[in-house]
């Protein structure tokens, strides 16, 4: 599976530019300027002649056409300007630009009073009958839908074509075409079509596609099949807000839309024998997450018959260049709008030159019913998206039998192509390349060597440390995996080794059982979040010397369980020994004496109930890619030691629960918040305690108290909030300047308060520095991100503790992040 998803990567990295080949669609884009100006014209109308295929010119006059039809000729008019037309090259990519002439007319003196925008009054009527034509507003509706995606390397050039790495790859660049929409030249690398189902009913609310046929180029895997569907690309136009990857895109019929556009009546005319008027929108901000285009209405119901958008030039928003949706409705019994064809176009490029890649998708409904009861079969179903048993149809006469529109001889052979580069004997080089950066390893065979950034680190303990260490690859087995490392420390002389084993018997839903035996350095109190010990970017992170670390006999055996989609349960037994070092010691003071202890001995059985309504992972072999979910997700942890089982020492309860959640608050970016609490039930030493999570590396780590230090703070009952804002440059993109920069602004603050009761410390003494938080401690922070794309700095202040020794009181915290 890691291999098929890392196939179209492998062309990003590698591809290039040539000569254009034809590409049996009509493709048409230009600029229409004035003839004694020389401004560019925004509005003017543009059409295929004798067809009903049109557009406008934006506000810097620029339009693209296309069509799978053929036309001799384009057309473009508007008022005050002799219309013009000009041939077309029927079938092929091409640039057409118009200097219109202006049509001058001697009139007698005009006296022009001040009135109502006339597009005002018409948008104030679509949202006055916005909830009538949301689809959302329906007790039920199904349907069917075909679902087209593509993906082509763009921007490629000739330097990349002569590249010698490239010499086994020719025959593909006679697949290169040109996008009408951006004017750059494209390889189509990846295709994929769908025929589904498609469920939905308000309360209590179902939402289900049932994909029955599916075919994807070069890939046969049903994991990936899902994503060939409705539900994973979803705008709405009736919403406020719309998501392009990112919330907070303002729709151009929002409630509040003149607020952020400004509307022009263009035109009005017969569509179908309805009356409809054309109305373009344009931002009236620069960088504010808006679009520009234009719709037809109905003037009866006010009803969008038809939209294009495009989002604005300058939005504040990584990595898409470009972003065009275009939607068509079609009236049902008469009463019903409900849409018929979608369109969507992304252009992915880090900048306009660098090489990057388009996102095609096509879709078509039919079969469309309202407010129809659910099937039971349906509503049984607990996942929100299921790919049917042999759902993968390669069988072409099948495809040719059932799509609603044909596709062209270049979309056809791009399955071929795809499966011929992977009989390259190159490729599988590159491959494995492309897989070491993205998966940390580098596959030989049945084995992977890694992770890569482990094999180098240095801490106070161990001196230089030295780690060798792999997996089987999915060579061997894609059901069990087995791993092991090795490592030597310089300084203490001593090696350090692990081992395991992963076995899955399902993998959706998921069923696994596994386990892991270490005896190896680890860091008490650290996030699970953070950089691991071994890491060498840990290393130079440091900001204290890293001589917490202690020596660890850990084995576990795990079972888990995926009932259903977002709820999952653990169960692990653990057997864990932990040994003191002159910095972290264990003993016992006494009146007479001092009791030393070897290690602290325990075994336990901790279960974890997971829920994560609507979660959505993208599962490989044995890994899974968590795609998130827009609901919390509730994690709750049960743990019990078992006193005399393996020579454990100790008899205690825990209980931990802990409550995430990412919420928009549109127009103001997203709030995310971080709740946990929890409680320790019994005796304990303090290595059993709650060892608060602090960080001691310049590396920003959400779940951490990043102004803490290890072993700093000990609880047996506790609560924690950790809460950021991000305004996704909602300030900073109204400054001027400062904007060009599209930084974006974030604040946040972690609060935590505990109980630590002298029960503990009977059984062990706590080692000097380590407190109690009766009184809160809080940290609070403002931050900048989208720095060159990929940083985020934020400036921490630590707000109570102030007279521990050792402390920072403020500090700057990095990372990197992706993010749109």
């Amino acid at each position: 599976m890691k291999r098929r998803l890392y196939t179209w990567l492998l062309f990003i990295i590698f591809m290039l530019q040539s000569t254009l080949a034809l590409s049996q669609i009509t493709k048409v884009r230009g600029v229409i300027k004035d003839s004694e100006t020389g401004e560019p014209i925004p509005f003017v109308n543009v059409t295929f002649q004798n067809s009903s295929i049109g557009t406008i010119t934006n506000t810097s006059g620029e339009y693209f056409l296309e069509s799978r039809q053929s036309y001799d000729s384009i057309l473009v008019s508007f008022v005050g300007y002799k219309p013009q037309a000009k041939p077309v090259n029927a079938l092929s990519y091409q640039i057409i630009n118009f200097n219109l002439e202006p049509n001058i007319y001697e009139i007698d003196e005009v006296v022009v009073l001040p009135s109502e925008n006339p597009a005002h009054p018409i948008l104030r009527n679509i949202i006055a009958n916005k909830e009538k034509h949301n689809p959302r507003k329906y007790d039920s509706y199904t349907y069917n839908l075909y679902n087209k995606i593509e993906i082509d390397i763009n921007n490629v050039n000739d330097q990349l074509k002569n590249n010698r790495l490239l010499k086994d790859f020719q025959f593909i660049f006679d697949y290169i075409d040109t996008s009408a929409i951006t004017g750059k030249p494209y390889l189509p690398v990846f295709i994929t079509e769908s025929f589904s189902e498609y469920y939905y009913q308000k309360e209590p609310k179902i939402e289900r596609e049932i994909i029955k046929a599916t075919k994807i180029s070069g890939v046969e895997n049903e994991s990936l099949s899902q994503f060939t569907g409705k539900m994973y690309q979803k705008i709405n136009i009736y919403e406020n807000f719309q998501r392009v990857f990112e919330p907070g895109f303002v729709s151009p019929i929002a409630d509040f839309g003149l607020y952020y556009y400004k509307y022009y009546l263009i035109d009005s005319a017969f569509i179908n024998n309805q009356w409809c008027y054309h109305i373009s929108f344009v931002p009236k901000r620069k960088q504010e997450r808006t679009f520009h285009g234009d719709f037809w209405v109905n003037d009866t119901t006010f009803a969008i018959k038809k939209i294009q958008m495009r989002m604005a030039n300058d939005v504040n928003i990584n990595f898409i260049n470009d972003f065009v949706a275009e939607y068509e409705y079609e009236q049902i019994n008469d009463s019903i709008w409900f849409m018929k064809n979608e369109k969507l176009f992304f252009d992915f490029n880090l900048t306009d030159r660098t090489l990057g890649f388009f996102g095609k998708k096509t879709t078509h409904y039919k079969n469309i019913h309202i407010n129809t009861e659910l099937p039971k079969r349906v509503q049984k179903i607990n996942d929100n998206v299921i790919v049917e048993e042999n759902a993968i149809i390669n069988d072409e006469d099948f495809w040719i039998k059932n799509r609603p529109i044909n596709l062209t001889p270049k979309e056809i052979k791009i399955y071929e192509m795809v499966d011929s580069i992977k009989h390259v004997p190159i490729y599988k080089t590159y491959e494995k390349i492309v897989m070491m950066f993205g998966m940390y390893h580098y596959e030989i065979g049945l084995f992977e060597l890694g992770p890569y950034y482990k094999t180098f680190s240095f801490n106070e303990i161990e001196g230089n440390r030295i780690r060798l260490s792999g997996r089987t690859s999915n060579n061997f087995s894609t059901n069990l995996m087995i791993n092991a490392h090795v490592a030597y420390g310089e300084k203490d002389n001593r090696f350090k080794y692990g081992g395991g084993f992963i076995y899955l018997f399902d993998k959706n839903p998921r069923l696994a059982v596994g386990s892991q035996y270490k005896y190896d350095i680890q860091q008490l109190g650290q996030s699970p979040n953070a950089l691991t010990e071994d890491n060498f970017f840990t290393s130079i992170l440091r900001r204290n010397p890293n001589d917490k670390l202690t020596m660890v006999k850990d084995f576990n055996v795990f079972i888990e369980k995926e009932w259903f989609q977002g709820f999952s349960n653990m169960l692990t037994f653990n057997y864990k020994s932990i040994e003191p070092t002159n910095d972290i010691p264990f003993q016992k003071t006494t009146l007479s004496d001092t009791l030393m202890f070897n290690a602290v001995t325990t075994s336990e059985i901790n279960l974890n109930v997971r829920f994560a309504k609507n979660e959505k992972y993208l599962r490989g072999e044995f890994e899974r890619i968590n795609l998130g979910t827009n609901d919390p997700v509730l994690n709750l942890n049960f743990t019990a030691g078992i006193k005399n089982l393996l020579g454990s020492d100790y008899e205690y309860y825990k209980v931990n629960v802990n409550l995430a959640h990412k919420v928009p608050i549109n127009p103001l970016g997203y709030f995310k918040y971080i709740i946990d609490a929890g409680q320790v039930f019994g005796t304990v030493p303090y290595p059993l305690l709650k060892l608060h999570e602090g960080n001691e590396t310049y590396a920003f780590d959400r779940y951490a108290f990043n102004m803490m230090n290890y072993y700093e703070f000990a609880s047996d009952r506790y609560l924690s909030i950790y809460a950021e804002h991000h305004f996704q440059g909602f300030f900073l993109n109204k400054i001027p300047l400062i904007r060009k920069l599209k930084w974006r602004e974030v604040i946040s603050g972690k609060a935590l308060i505990g109980e630590l009761s002298t029960r503990h410390e009977k059984m062990m003494n706590f080692p000097e520095g380590l407190y109690q938080v009766n009184d809160p401690y809080l940290e609070a922070g403002v931050g900048i991100e989208n720095i060159l794309k990929i940083f985020r700095i934020d400036a921490l202040w630590r707000l109570s503790y102030l007279d521990h020794e050792n402390i920072e009181k403020f500090g700057l915290r990095a990372t990197i992040q992706i993010i749109f």
